[in-house]
């Protein structure tokens, strides 16, 4: 019901770019990823609350991809059920 859709994945000079689209739950309809390895390099969302959404994507920069998973998995906004950070930790848990 929550769950996010795998839309690319693409990799390139051990650079990793996914894109997953969200689920109607949520303001974003997108979520771009960019990884090396198992560190985190580039979270962009797309729609959303802007200033909240970029804040959520500068402080995943440089973590791991568990670490970020078992901080943001779980916020619920507005009683949706989800939220765009949980629905970033569904899409990395995808990875």
């Amino acid at each position: 019901m929550f769950d996010v859709t795998l839309i690319e994945d693409k990799s390139e000079n051990g650079i990793r770019k996914t894109s997953f689209s969200t689920c109607p739950a949520v303001c974003s309809v997108q979520i771009d990823i960019e990884t090396e390895g198992d560190i985190i390099r580039k979270v962009q969302f797309t729609r959303g609350c802007h200033g909240n959404t970029q804040g959520v994507g500068k402080l995943c920069e440089g973590r791991t991809i568990s670490e970020i998973i078992s901080r943001l998995e779980g916020i619920n906004c507005a009683r949706r059920g989800t939220s765009c950070p949980d629905q970033l930790a569904r899409a990395l848990k995808e990875l």
